[in-house]
């Protein structure tokens, strides 16, 4: 597939999600970050949940999405319930 496919949390599915989105590749990730990367992947599945934050944003870091320190792990929650407000 792509490089995203070689980081720690990204698997074929969300790798395909991605590129659906039209991120490409690992630097395409970063550079856009996590939130802006979760918005967009929200826009083509509304049922985007944590897990899928916490993994994108541990594969930008390469860090096991389990392992995201707690503080960071707050800041996701609060976006995460910020973009899912119906």
């Amino acid at each position: 597939m792509t490089d995203l496919t070689d980081r720690i949390n990204i698997g074929k599915d969300t790798a395909a999600k991605l590129i659906k989105v039209g991120i490409n590749s690992i630097d395409e990730l970063t550079a856009l970050g996590t939130e802006q990367a979760f918005i967009r992947l929200q826009a083509l599945d509304a049922g985007a949940c944590m897990c899928l934050l916490y993994s994108i944003d541990g594969a930008i870091s390469n860090t096991k999405w389990n392992q995201i320190p707690s503080e960071r792990k707050q800041e996701l929650k609060a976006f995460h319930k910020q973009v899912t407000r119906k």
